[in-house]
């Protein structure tokens, strides 16, 4: 059996700016991880997380309706910042390594009704 692998994919779901110059000084991020392994159904173990942070202004002003997505969203790792990243990373690589061999339960006795 190969080790697993985890996919991330690092979105921006909304943005918040100024109306009278289009700047978007706010970002609510998300991470999804995904990975290689399935469970018995075939579905791939997934976890995410969701942040929100505050922006530079650029030195040139990119208009709201042009800005790239790439762009913006290497703006919300660049400001997190490398390590930042990885930590996020690594914690949702975690949470799914719990799903897939979990340590802990949440139940009750089956004799209890």
């Amino acid at each position: 059996m190969s080790t697993p692998t985890t996919t991330f994919t690092w979105a921006v779901s909304t943005l918040e700016g100024d109306l009278s110059d289009g700047f978007a000084d706010w970002a609510h991020y998300t991470v999804t991880a995904v990975s290689s392994e399935t469970d018995s159904n075939g579905i791939a173990y997934s976890d995410g997380a969701y942040g929100e942070l505050s922006l530079e202004r650029p030195e040139i002003l990119v208009p709201f309706d042009d800005l790239p997505k790439a762009d913006v969203v290497a703006a919300v790792k660049a400001t997190l910042g490398a390590e930042k990243v990885t930590e996020i990373e690594q914690a949702l690589e975690a949470r799914i390594a719990k799903k897939i061999a979990p340590i802990r339960f949440n139940a009750v006795p089956s004799g209890w009704t």
